[in-house]
């Protein structure tokens, strides 16, 4: 069966995925074809496009399309919640009685619509609505290779109504167990305190997240934000995740908190500076956090964990790495799996796999996340010919053995190899990377290349040799999606991967996975020592993660970076040894 996933139907993310027998053989997001961040508002048409013509797929050969939204009927408790629960709004709450799938007769239209620009016959076409809560949980069971029974947890901001999703999967099925309702979110919470604490949603959460360590988590009490006996979750809409007049409006825009919150704690945050309260405010919000989870965790998913231990979990509050590193240390739970592209562009992915399990294929344990386009040398060739910032570049008979004596000598590096990543982690294929035992290079490329704030962490990149003794650990992390604790003796040797709280955000690299990148860390312990590299995304501020050799370029000219590395094409400034 041949199932094309497409995401965006929640206005953000547009991606495609396409399942092959059930297999994932394509994904890539939409932000990165056409170079704005996230996609907002807009469809996954390059995105589906890339992956049918990867795998060869002609439009009649797709048996189904599936899509992340579904309409939600009357009988269901999430449209009387929301509705109850959104009184003081009273458009928002009749709308969700009377017109509840308002919004799904928009998103099939649109995407009825775009398909029909690839060539897809609209009366032909099997468009399969799937619950946006169901294809996180899809995505997360489905992908994680694991058997027996699996608990399976998801919790974002919102689909059609549902925030957070308790269940199990065996036999390839999925069974619920209990939700949460707008708007009673966590994923819609903390976003609303992202915003307060002056970042944007979407991005801001994992700044909010890096931030959290600088600060005191008992300074303030940030309890009155929720009510939750451990079963049940009650926001205080009086405070976040409201709409309507109870928003905060600036500046001819609303944010998802109110003039209240801000009588209680202060002016919102502005600039890049760390400072007080706000640390403490970003701790206090991240300890309520991973409190509340795991007490829901407990109660809705401790006899299902009792029986075997796994735990599967998707949604964008999957990629608060920090709250991942708490769910892996409770005793119930011996595996822990995180969908890696966790967020709403990953229920692509979610819905394909769940249709096509539905059909009854058999669905492939997830192997790697370098799903994207790949190019030439020559094609990187061809690219810097034409490129009007008139590169230097030459041809390297040692592509290894060149990348690794510029890193070994404190110089970050351009690294784009392969296939690109799907997802929101660079995973040494799109990747910025540098030496992290070079005193000043974490510096040197937030203040030079990346143009982020000093204080977010960068993560390392590590050979599977290796990491046991760095994170005392062998459980599998080869996504970035936990942070662990760095064993003390190492601590000193890579402290430009280090965070303030002593973890790290750890990729775990096998030459099975990526046998180029693993190639570099062997050369890098020949020459340093440790088969660890610093890691961070081929971007800048504000931008997608590059797709093309001509994106890579294009970045590469408008940062202070002096080498970059197209397959095997070294680039580099005027003035810049190792150019022509």
């Amino acid at each position: 069966m041949i199932v094309l996933g497409l995401s965006g139907a929640v206005s953000h993310d547009a991606s495609a995925a396409l399942l092959v027998d059930g297999e994932l053989v394509a994904a890539a997001e939409e932000e990165r074809f056409i170079r704005d961040k996230h996609a907002k508002g807009r469809q996954a048409l390059h995105a589906a496009r890339f992956c049918l013509d990867r795998a060869g797929i002609r439009p009649d050969q797709v048996d189904a399309v599936a899509y992340p939204y579904a309409p939600i009927g009357l009988g269901s408790p999430a449209r009387w919640h929301y509705a109850a629960r959104h009184w003081y709004a009273p458009d928002r709450a009749l709308t969700a009685l009377f017109d509840g799938n308002r919004r799904f007769r928009r998103n099939r239209r649109q995407a009825l619509a775009m398909l029909g620009e690839l060539g897809f016959e609209q009366s032909g076409v099997r468009f399969v609505p799937v619950e946006h809560h169901l294809a996180h949980a899809s995505s997360a069971y489905h992908l994680s290779g694991f058997d027996g029974k699996v608990a399976i947890l998801g919790i974002d901001g919102r689909g059609e109504y549902a925030t957070t999703f308790f269940g199990y999967g065996e036999g390839g099925r999925i069974h619920r167990l209990a939700e949460f309702y707008e708007p009673d979110s966590l994923g819609g919470l903390y976003g609303a305190i992202t915003e307060y604490l002056g970042f944007e949603m979407l991005d801001g959460e994992f700044k909010v997240m890096g931030m959290a360590p600088y600060g005191d988590p008992g300074r303030f009490d940030f309890s009155r934000l929720l009510r939750s006996d451990g079963r049940r979750l009650r926001v205080n809409n009086r405070l976040v995740n409201v709409v309507g007049l109870r928003r905060y409006k600036r500046g001819g825009k609303g944010y998802f908190f109110s003039p209240e919150l801000i009588e209680w704690l202060g002016p919102p945050r502005e600039g890049d500076a760390i400072d007080e309260p706000y640390i403490h405010y970003a701790a206090a919000v991240q300890k309520l956090l991973e409190e509340t989870v795991l007490r829901l965790v407990q109660a809705h998913l401790g006899p299902v964990l009792a029986q075997g231990g796994k735990l599967a979990y998707a949604g964008g509050v999957a990629l608060n790495v920090k709250l991942n590193q708490r769910l892996m240390a409770l005793p119930q739970v011996q595996q822990l799996f995180v969908q890696p592209a966790a967020g709403d562009a990953g229920t692509a992915i979610g819905a394909a796999t769940y249709v096509a399990a539905a059909a009854g294929d058999p669905i492939k344990p997830l192997q790697h996340m370098y799903l994207g386009p790949d190019y030439s040398t020559e094609e990187c060739l061809a690219a810097c010919a034409a490129h009007p910032a008139r590169p230097q570049y030459r041809r390297l008979d040692d592509t290894i053995a060149t990348a690794a004596d510029i890193l070994a000598a404190g110089n970050p590096l351009a690294w784009f190899q392969g296939r690109m990543e799907f997802g929101p982690r660079a995973l040494g294929n799109r990747s910025i990377l540098g030496n992290p035992s070079h005193p000043g290079v974490a510096e040197r490329i937030n203040a030079q290349i990346k143009y982020r704030e000093r204080w977010r962490p960068f993560c390392p990149s590590v050979s599977e040799r290796v990491a046991a003794d760095i994170i005392g650990t062998d459980h599998p992390a080869p996504y970035m999606t936990f942070t662990f604790d760095v064993a003390p003796h190492w601590k000193n040797r890579i402290p430009e991967v280090v965070h303030e709280d002593g973890t790290a955000r750890v990729q775990i690299v096998s030459a099975a996975s990526n046998p180029r990148y693993h190639a570099l860390l062997d050369a890098m312990a020949a020459r340093t020592g440790n088969a660890v590299l610093l890691n961070t995304s081929l971007n800048r501020r504000g931008e997608p993660m590059v797709c093309s050799p001509q994106d890579a370029l294009d970045m590469f000219f408008g940062c202070d970076l002096e080498y970059l590395i197209l397959e095997d094409v070294l680039v580099t400034k005027p003035g810049v040894s190792g150019g022509q």
